[in-house]
């Protein structure tokens, strides 16, 4: 089954996919940090499309972090997996815990990438959303919640890799899924990735900067540090 080389080789192929998109002014680009940021970057410059981010946390399972029991975004709106909250026991005490510290995390991530700037203007608008893959879908479906939350026209979900079943449940709720590589057994996103290294704090600013000063003028966003 086909490895990718690194998101950037993910994003480029993800461009091709959707070259149809090419240009259009009444569509944006949201990645999902911080991997889906540089995936995205290779969309928004093949395709002369406008990027930004969507602020979206994973929930992860206390002692078992890499596992998603839900996921929070913007205005506090939140996706839980019950399934997975059952399985693990998981009290409504550590649920909460859990969702004030990425709360904490999403302010902390504003500031950082944004410089606080309002959230993108979303409404009669098509989004597409970017991540550099699914597992259990749940910061995607949060995602999807917060972009149907805004008013989007469409929304087009664009990721590399996940589970056929996974892709399957967000077409039921969103106008297009567009998954390059649905590999069975799945194991996990990082293992159809050959560098899936971390992406860094320092590598989403630098893109971000590019695409704002590009968008919003240099004044209306400066790079941290």
């Amino acid at each position: 089954m086909y490895r990718f080389t690194d998101r950037k080789e993910a994003g480029k192929k993800l461009a091709e996919a959707l070259a149809e998109y090419a240009g259009r002014t009444d569509l944006m680009l949201l990645a999902l940090p911080r991997g889906g940021v540089p995936v995205a970057h290779e969309i928004a410059t093949a395709l002369s499309l406008r990027l930004d981010v969507l602020l979206v946390r994973k929930l992860g399972v206390p002692g078992h972090e890499e596992l998603a029991m839900g996921a929070i975004a913007w205005d506090h709106i939140y996706f839980i997996n019950h399934a997975i909250v059952e399985q693990f026991g998981i009290t409504t005490t550590a649920i909460y815990s859990v969702m004030v510290n990425e709360q904490a995390e999403l302010g902390r991530r504003n500031k950082l990438y944004r410089n606080n700037l309002p959230p993108p203007q979303i409404e009669g608008k098509t989004i597409i959303v970017v991540d550099d893959g699914l597992a259990t879908g749940a910061t995607m479906r949060v995602a999807i919640a917060v972009l149907q939350h805004m008013k989007a026209k469409h929304i087009i979900a664009a990721i590399p890799v996940g589970p056929a079943e996974t892709c399957m449940e967000l077409e039921a709720d969103i106008d297009e899924v567009v998954c390059l590589y649905t590999p069975e057994p799945f194991y996990g996103v990082g293992q159809w990735y050959n560098d899936f290294s971390q992406t860094s704090d320092e590598e989403v600013l630098e893109i971000l900067g590019f695409h704002y000063s590009h968008q919003y003028g240099k004044a209306g966003y400066k790079k941290q540090g």
